[in-house]
């Protein structure tokens, strides 16, 4: 059995010399290395960004969906989206477990796990797509994938369904860091709250801020604002267009009393609202952008445009513990664990 190295490389093909996620072709032949896992895939949730895009590429057509989706993987070998360079994750059954990984890992033969890497480096093999659910960006498909010794996962919990908890860990870093980030006493905005990790981050930073804080939801439209609203998850909430910088500082400037926020979380999946976010922000503030749909160049650019210093976190989706965080916000919240199961189960 081949040996291979512990971050992929060895899977690369074009251009030579870069990690499996920048690369534009990889390898995904399904014969293992001795140190990676085979894995069944049963359900892709691809990434909100990039699902948006294909879905408006597609006119909203399923079938062509689906050809959008098998002609990435077929042409890369994994399911990166170009426009937006991300890609979600999955759930499957560990199928073949590399020798070298003895001792190295817990898992074992016939375990049932969410990958925790994007599916933007993660080698796969769609041999048919079964179901599109495109309100809950998430794919039924029949196919394998291989996770690298590096990778991530969680075991799929048995106290809840498994495309509860697929919709949970999907977006595990964003309320992971949100309970990083946020102090007693924050003034926190959560632009998208919303959304499936909106959500998420508004719980627990509202739990971290407490009742000296104050914690403010902006909403993409008025229904996923009331969807936050009725579950008492923030101090404020408004709906309104997160490209729309000068409308959501000046209601900012308003709630805040000319304070501003403390911490901005950017949870929407559409692109050019890195300025709403920055504007949003205090002078040595945080803003947190989860959002794949950032340009990281617009913000830094925009910020040093208008004369803010903040301090700007790119929305890694990994920080310790984020999936032990992430699924307990949903043990912790009965009512939000009632609308998850309402939206993605």
């Amino acid at each position: 059995m081949k040996k291979g190295c512990p971050y992929g490389t060895h899977r690369v093909i074009e251009p030579k010399g870069v990690l499996p996620q920048p690369a534009t072709r990889i390898d995904n032949t399904m014969e293992i290395y001795d140190n990676e896992i085979l894995i069944d895939v049963q359900t892709l949730n691809v990434d909100s960004a990039s699902f948006t895009q294909i879905e408006k590429q597609a006119n909203g057509n399923i079938e062509e969906i689906k050809k959008i989706m098998m002609g990435l993987v077929e042409k890369q070998g994994k399911h990166k989206n170009p426009v937006t360079g991300s890609g979600g994750m999955l759930i499957g059954t560990v199928k073949e477990i590399g020798p070298a990984l003895k001792g190295k890992t817990d898992l074992k033969v016939g375990d049932k796990l969410a990958t925790l890497v994007s599916l933007s480096l993660t080698p796969l093999v769609i041999e048919e797509i079964l179901e599109v659910r495109p309100d809950i960006d998430q794919v039924d498909i029949k196919g394998k994938a291989i996770l690298f010794e590096s990778g991530i996962y969680a075991v799929l919990p048995k106290d809840m369904p498994e495309t509860l908890a697929l919709s949970v860990l999907d977006v595990a870093g964003a309320p992971a860091q949100a309970a990083k980030l946020v102090h007693p006493g924050d003034i926190v905005v959560v632009i998208g709250g919303g959304g499936k990790s909106g959500l998420l981050c508004l719980y627990e930073a509202k739990k971290r801020a407490g009742i000296t804080g104050k914690v403010i939801c902006i909403g993409g439209s008025e229904k996923s604002t009331d969807r936050a609203r009725k579950l008492g998850l923030a101090d404020e909430y408004f709906a309104a267009d997160a490209t729309d910088a000068v409308g959501i500082y000046n209601r900012i400037m308003e709630l805040t009393n000319g304070k501003l926020a403390d911490l901005v979380i950017n949870c929407v999946n559409i692109p050019n609202t890195e300025m709403a976010s920055i504007l949003a922000c205090r002078d040595g503030g945080t803003v947190y952008f989860f959002s794949m749909a950032t340009s990281f160049t617009q913000a830094a650019l925009g910020a040093e445009g208008v004369g803010k210093d903040v301090n700007m976190i790119i929305g890694n989706g990994y920080t310790k513990d984020h999936a032990a965080i992430s699924l307990q916000v949903i043990r912790e919240c009965p009512a939000l664990r009632k609308l998850f199961e309402e939206m993605y189960c």
